[in-house]
């Protein structure tokens, strides 16, 4: 891999007005300013403006994957849109060497009234490739479409996911030196994604790529670098895509919790412990984990059920221990009843999750009492794996010598 930088972005900024009349009073007195060679506000912010994008640099060499992560509305697209010469900085400069390949917004450069054989055609000669060289990749951008029959009709009759799906293959067969990818590919469906990403991972060993996504397990697979994007400010940029992806989290308030069911059961007491002691919200990775809980029952539901779980930041449930599962029987006569469950182990993905309890009724699966996220839970150690689980496993490593390698 050269260390060829195609990249370098310093002091960005980009200023949007909030007030419709006023931006396109704004918008005016700039034009003019530039034709009289006049700067009529130099840097700084005119009534109801803000900043976009404020003071942004980076650099992407070819090999890089950047992972542009951050809450809705802190500049991502925006930066996207300004290295792709959609809109112009207002201040610092963008220098990009070679070809630009985007996937922005859904139907971004196409013509709706033109067919998706029409659009490949122009959207190959905007990148500055020949007609030749466009009809040397039109079947390739074809059938990784998947859009078959319909690339003869009319983009405005395509659904969402076909936009997307000819969109990609066009950034993706023109082999360009630097690929924008947005969170546009979340529209198309499991297989596309796939090859989607296969595609990344090929592209990514000669092109610089940044890819924005608000899907961690994705940015961590195939990024090599992070940059966390917060009101328009960059607040992390680096290699270490552990730190970026927790600095990202970092930047959201707690999820809410929700206890919800039909008054049959009721938790009064959760606590979690470790080797720190009783009550703990933060577990070393593979420690041992204990979840003591304390509960009533209606004496009317015999074979309660009883189980707890752990649930990403993108709420999806990654882990959970449940009686019903394991045929752990447990007798209720209405009594209190105190649980300890014990976790040897715990080897949950380092990272930051959500603990939830619930109770329910054997046979006809009815919601006595659920706590939905009643709190965070955080489980440190030196790395984050791709995986929400990681296996330690039992290894045996054993050197084998071929015959003609020497003994010695």
């Amino acid at each position: 891999m050269t260390e060829e930088t195609l990249l370098q972005v310093d002091d960005l900024s980009k200023k949007f007005c909030r007030n419709l009349k006023k931006s396109l009073w704004y918008g005016l007195k700039d034009i003019a300013g530039e034709l009289t060679s006049r700067n009529v506000n130099g840097p700084n912010l005119r009534a109801d403006e803000f900043w976009a994008l404020h003071k942004v640099s980076l650099e992407l060499k070819r090999g890089e994957c950047l992972g542009l992560i951050g809450p809705n509305g802190s500049g991502k697209s925006t930066f996207l849109k300004l290295v792709n010469g959609l809109i112009k900085p207002d201040r610092g400069t963008i220098s990009v060497t070679g070809r630009v390949g985007a996937l922005i917004e859904l139907g971004t450069g196409f013509n709706p009234i033109l067919t998706g054989r029409e659009n490949i055609y122009i959207n190959g000669s905007v990148l500055g490739l020949t007609k030749t060289e466009i009809e040397s990749k039109l079947d390739s951008i074809i059938e990784f479409s998947e859009i078959g029959e319909y690339i003869d009709s009319p983009v405005q009759n395509y659904s969402s996911g076909m936009k997307v799906r000819l969109g990609f293959a066009i950034a993706a067969q023109m082999d360009p030196d630097v690929l924008l990818v947005d969170e546009v590919l979340a529209v198309g469906d499991i297989g596309f994604r796939k090859k989607c990403f296969h595609a990344i991972d090929r592209i990514s060993k000669k092109a610089a790529i940044i890819l924005v996504s608000h899907a961690m397990p994705q940015v961590a697979r195939v990024c090599t670098k992070i940059a966390v994007l917060n009101r328009g400010e960059i607040h992390y940029t680096g290699n270490d895509a552990p730190e970026g992806i927790r600095r990202y989290y970092s930047l959201f308030e707690e999820q809410p919790s929700l206890i919800t069911g039909n008054g049959k059961a009721k938790i009064h007491r959760i606590e979690l412990e470790s080797r720190d002691g009783m009550g703990v919200r933060e577990i070393r990775y593979r420690d041992d984990l204990i979840v003591h809980l304390l509960l009533t029952i209606d004496p009317e539901i015999q074979d309660p059920v009883v189980g707890f779980y752990f649930l990403s930041q993108e709420n999806q449930v990654v882990a959970q221990c449940n009686s019903s599962y394991h045929r752990i029987p447990i007798k209720n006569t209405g009594n209190r009843l105190q649980l300890k469950v014990s976790v040897p182990n715990f080897n949950l993905n380092p990272g930051k999750y959500f603990f939830s309890v619930g109770i329910r009724s054997a046979n006809d699966l009815e919601v006595l009492e659920l706590h939905h996220a009643v709190f965070a839970v955080s489980v440190t150690g030196g790395f984050v794996g791709l995986a929400p689980v990681q296996f330690k496993g039992d290894w045996e490593i054993t050197e084998v010598k071929t015959a003609d390698q020497p003994n010695n």
